[in-house]
């Protein structure tokens, strides 16, 4: 039987419910504020266990505090995540019939590029063969901005990319829609779509951008982790971790629950 629930794990949950995700920073820190607050013992390098605690009274209600690292800088988060699959229900409270389609035509296009990112201009033109309901420049670009607001997008100069939320509660789904696309890195394990991969087609394995820049730190001569062929590719450098108290944590906001994508046709 699992231990119960105090106070400062409850708190904590509040604010995981309040903010979706937060990074492994705020998470330590808000770890520390909730049981100094509530006087329960606090050990730094426990914030797991303090987590799992959590999660095993969040499993009657399909619920997970996930971990999950950003592809983008390689920093670690924590995600309140639905473990179930669908829920279309809760799909139907948040967003429209046309704005799920659009989503997941945005994630087909970002899952089979090469970049893991997908340019404005070609989900504008998704935007015009949707079958439930066909959205307007405008309008898509106000739904777009209301993923990104949400967290299941990122944008940067015209291209959007997965976020680490979307990929963390939607791993499952990716895993098995898109099962002859997706691969993972080589040394983090987790889902790469923004990424490098080795150009020895029979190794052909993928490694994310920051693993790439803390792998290859200071080695003179890159060679693949698997095949040990050259690495040809520019290895970038080690993203700066920004260190954030729990005064940055992330300010209350209304809970989002992602939009899970529909079946779509396996691709060959």
């Amino acid at each position: 039987m699992s231990p119960p629930m105090g106070d400062s794990h409850k708190r904590f949950l509040q604010t995981m419910m309040s903010n979706g995700i937060i990074s492994a920073s705020q998470a330590a820190a808000l770890h520390k504020h909730c049981c100094e607050t509530h006087g329960a013992h606090y050990v730094a390098d426990r914030l797991d266990d303090f987590i799992n605690i959590i999660n095993a009274h969040l499993q009657s209600l399909f619920m997970h505090i996930r971990k999950g690292m950003s592809e983008e800088d390689g920093l670690e988060y924590y995600a309140l995540v639905n473990v179930t699959e669908t829920d279309i229900t809760r799909m139907a409270s948040d967003y429209a019939d046309n704005e799920l389609e659009l989503f997941r035509k945005t994630m087909d296009l970002i899952v089979d590029s090469e970049s893991g990112s997908a340019s404005s201009t070609d989900i504008l033109n998704c935007a015009d063969s949707l079958q439930t309901k066909k959205l307007k420049k405008k309008e898509t670009e106000h739904v777009l901005s209301k993923f990104v607001q949400d967290k299941w997008l990122n944008e940067k100069d015209g291209e959007y990319t997965l976020s680490v939320r979307c990929i963390v509660e939607m791993e499952q789904y990716m895993r098995t829609i898109y099962q002859d696309l997706i691969k993972v890195c080589h040394v983090c394990h987790n889902i790469a779509l923004q990424c490098q991969m080795c150009e020895n087609p029979i190794c052909g394995i993928k490694v994310h951008l920051p693993c790439v820049a803390r792998y290859f730190r200071a080695r003179s001569d890159p060679r693949c982790p698997e095949c040990s062929e050259f690495w040809p590719h520019e290895i970038p450098e080690i993203p700066q971790s920004q260190s954030q108290s729990s005064q940055n944590l992330p300010s209350s906001s209304k809970e989002n629950t992602a939009p899970t994508p529909s079946r779509r046709s396996r691709r060959s």
